[in-house]
């Protein structure tokens, strides 16, 4: 269910959400698409060259920076960006711009480290050396800064045909509980998922973003924006 609305207008033009959706977007239309094939293999981060096992194009040392701004397709583009348009300007608005940019940098971090470990640990080699990119890792860090920050927004997200809104802690706790659950999967399960989808990444960078929001919010360090209450669509009867 891809998210359509949070209902939390920021209280300030969202900058660097809007700057990291600028560079994603430039990258993939300016770099990426007269050559997708030679950019992936040039720019991606490459577990294997932590393992100092294969000679990546780059040293991994950059190439986990590089590799947040590298999509593989149009879709995998836009619904990233979604993502971050809708939950990260909420999150910026809450730490500061300065502090969100650092944030959203370390949560790909982390999010690339534990990726980058499991597959190491515990799976093939040939696996170690399929390039990961996408920013989806640091986008992770930032749906679980907003759990901790809005737990009770409505988040509206279409489902067959109805329009529905969703707490935060159902949307977003569900979406982790996925992302857990194929996590083990792809990598411990006989039938592996396949798909090519880094979902230790975003387990990774969602406890990141989790643990780094609730620890400055108990240190009064970020300060999110007050929840409207719900309003019911139900409207009473008046007596007179």
């Amino acid at each position: 269910m891809l998210p359509l609305s949070d209902g939390l207008p920021a209280r300030r033009f969202p900058v660097v959400t809007g700057a990291l959706i600028a560079a994603n977007i430039a990258v993939w239309v300016l770099y990426e698409l007269p050559d997708l094939g030679s950019a992936v293999a040039q720019s991606s981060f490459y577990p294997c060259d932590v393992a100092n096992s294969c000679d990546a194009p780059l040293p991994w040392v950059i190439s986990w920076f590089t590799a947040m701004f590298m999509h593989g397709s149009w879709d995998h583009l836009l619904g990233n960006m979604l993502f971050l348009a809708i939950f990260g300007k909420n999150v910026e608005d809450a730490f500061g711009r300065l502090r969100y940019l650092a944030f959203y940098v370390a949560g790909g971090f982390a999010a690339t480290a534990l990726q980058t470990v499991m597959t190491l640990g515990f799976a093939s080699d040939a696996d170690a050396r399929v390039p990961m990119l996408g920013a989806s890792g640091a986008i992770s860090a930032v749906l679980g800064a907003f759990l901790v920050l809005y737990p009770h927004a409505r988040i509206k997200t279409l489902v067959l045909v109805f329009f529905v809104k969703i707490p935060a802690w159902a949307y977003l706790g569900g979406w982790f509980l996925y992302q857990l659950h194929e996590a083990h999967e792809s990598l411990f399960a006989a039938s592996a998922d396949g798909s090519g989808v880094a979902f230790f990444a975003h387990v990774g960078g969602f406890v990141f973003g989790w643990i780094v929001a609730r620890a400055l919010l108990d240190a009064e360090r970020i300060r999110p924006q007050p929840v409207p209450p719900h309003r019911s669509a139900l409207r009473p009867f008046r007596t007179g």
